[in-house]
C-alpha cells in the first residue's frame, strides 16, 4: 500500500490553489485543470464559459505519512471561502465554486468530518456550500496554466490575489 493519496480541490482560480499547494511539506505533485462536469476534454476557454460543468481544480498528490488529508483540507479552508456559492472574490460562475473532488471511499468520512468541524467552528455565519464528490476524470490544464505563480509572481493578479493567500500559509508545515 502506497503513503501517496490524490485529492482534487477547488476553491476559485486554480493559481491561487495551486501556488499554496505547491509550498505544503509532504505535497508531492500539484497539477491545475479541472473536473466535476461533463464535457469531455474541456479547454480553458470551455470551462470559463460556463457551460461546461467543471471546476477550476488542482490535482493535490500527498504523502500521508508527512501530512495528513485532514491538514490538506485545513489548508484548504483557509486558502478560500466555502460559503460563497459559484465565486471566489471577483472570479464568478460555477467554474469557481468550492468542491471537493475525492478520489478513495475512506476519503469521504474525514471529507465530512472536517466540513462538520468547520460549520461548527464558528467561523463562517453562512452555511458551508462545498460540492463534495467522487473524483470521475481529471483533465490537466493547458501548459499556460500550469506553475503560474512561479512563472508570473510579478503580474498584478499573483501581487494582489495570489502574494496574501501565500502570506497566510505562516503557522502551516511549509517545505523548506
Amino acid at each position: 500500500m502506497t503513503n501517496i493519496q490524490n485529492i482534487a480541490l477547488g476553491g476559485g482560480c486554480f493559481w491561487c490553489m495551486e501556488a499554496v499547494f505547491q509550498r505544503v511539506e509532504g505535497v508531492t505533485e500539484v497539477e491545475s485543470g479541472y473536473a466535476g462536469g461533463q464535457t469531455l476534454n474541456p479547454t480553458y476557454k470551455e470551462v470559463c464559459s460556463g457551460n461546461t460543468g467543471h471546476a477550476e481544480v488542482v490535482s493535490v498528490d500527498f504523502d500521508s505519512r508527512i501530512t495528513t488529508l485532514t491538514e490538506i483540507l485545513d489548508i484548504f479552508w483557509q486558502m478560500h471561502n466555502p460559503t460563497t456559492l459559484n465565486r471566489q472574490g471577483a472570479d464568478r460562475g460555477t467554474q469557481y465554486r468550492s468542491i471537493i473532488l475525492w478520489t478513495e471511499e475512506s476519503q469521504l468520512t474525514i471529507i465530512q468530518d472536517s466540513i462538520q468541524q468547520l460549520a461548527l467552528s464558528g467561523k463562517y455565519l453562512d452555511p458551508i456550500v462545498t460540492e463534495v464528490i467522487g473524483l470521475n476524470k481529471f483533465y490537466p490544464a493547458e501548459a499556460e496554466h500550469r506553475d503560474y505563480y512561479n512563472l508570473n509572481s510579478e503580474t498584478g493578479y499573483c501581487q494582489v490575489v495570489i502574494s496574501p493567500k501565500l502570506k497566510k500559509l505562516s503557522g502551516i508545515k511549509t517545505k523548506k
